[in-house]
């Protein structure tokens, strides 16, 4: 099982295919859109090509492929802090061939470049970290740590902004209340929930063993996929969210200036660095994305915030009980 993996069996004595194809086990760790992992690895001599798997496209919430290109980021940024922790330098190039959407990122081992030792510190989060869509403790996130995240998301590119007034949060409730209440009156959005949250997914999907959460509306229960798929439940799953905005300490919103398949790779790159920072610190998060991928929503958030620039993830950050993590495919097969 991928989440069971020792770094002391890293193989420091082998070869440079086989320590590549021993971090890309950290690299899928990594979260995506209904955990639907749409990622591929091409590892090719002293580089490992990172592309997007297209059949894995979640046509109806993203039918841009933004999420899918930010959860792929998220993969590469996980890539990186385990090369860095097994003191391997490397250069990332994104979009390395013009005209070709579908090859991401190619990373490059270079044995005269150090280890990126910011990188490195976090690795040990790397399996620790899980998405946690139940209820978090009330204790506030201090504002110095806020700025040390917002200051991470910044070296990928990527702004980060807070939530602070009660106005904004209150706001953002009633974004995110009115999204979802949209996307299940659509039975093509709840015909694709279902496909992903179906039992009998084994290394893929969304098991979201949330504590708390009515069994209908669980995403762990065999009912859910059913139910999704037929009824309208989008006011029961609206109160809930609504509820896990008020009571999240902290709300924060990773935009960029432009909105293109570049600054969605580097928002998932910036993503996954927080979380991860984040985990190091005893802070969970989930995802309240659900205005971002209605566009009307998207610029009354935009509003909301007082961005300049684009909001491309939304996510809710404190202090949560222990999760499951959420199934794996092996790397055999995601590289080649």
């Amino acid at each position: 099982m991928i989440w069971d993996i020792e770094e002391y069996d890293f193989p420091y004595d082998g070869t440079l295919y086989q320590q590549l194809r021993f971090a890309l086990q950290y690299a899928v760790m990594a979260p995506s859109s209904h955990n639907s992992q749409p990622w591929r690895f091409i590892i090719d001599g002293h580089a490992v090509h990172l592309a997007a798997d297209r059949a894995r496209a979640l046509s109806v919430i993203d039918p841009h492929d933004r999420e899918l290109v930010i959860s792929c980021g998220a993969a590469l940024m996980n890539l990186c802090v385990a090369l860095a922790h097994f003191g391997i330098g490397y250069e990332v190039e994104a979009f390395p061939v013009e005209g070709d959407p579908d090859l991401l990122a190619t990373l490059r081992v270079n044995v005269d470049q150090p280890p990126n030792a910011a990188l490195a510190r976090l690795f040990p989060a790397i399996q620790q970290r899980t998405t946690n869509r139940g209820t978090f403790e009330r204790a506030p996130v201090s504002a110095h740590f806020l700025e040390t995240l917002g200051i991470e998301a910044a070296a990928e590119g990527v702004n980060l902004t807070v939530a602070r007034s009660d106005t904004q949060r209150r706001q953002l409730a009633e974004l995110i209340t009115q999204a979802d209440q949209l996307q299940f009156e659509d039975p093509r959005f709840r015909r694709e929930l279902a496909e992903w949250t179906h039992p009998k997914r084994a290394n893929d999907g969304m098991p979201a063993y949330a504590a708390s959460v009515p069994k209908l509306l669980d995403f762990a229960s065999p009912l859910f996929s059913l139910v999704a798929r037929t009824f309208d439940i989008g006011e029961g799953v609206a109160a809930r969210d609504s509820a896990l905005v008020e009571g999240s300490p902290a709300l924060l919103c990773f935009s960029t200036g432009l909105d293109n398949a570049p600054e969605w790779l580097f928002t998932g790159q910036a993503l996954e660095r927080v979380l991860l920072l984040a985990k190091l610190e005893g802070y969970d998060a989930s995802y309240l994305n659900q205005p971002i991928e209605i566009p009307d929503l998207r610029e009354r958030m935009r509003a909301t915030l007082g961005l300049d620039d684009v909001p491309q993830l939304l996510i809710r950050l404190g202090r949560g009980k222990e999760t499951l993590h959420s199934p794996r495919r092996p790397v055999d097969e995601v590289a080649a």
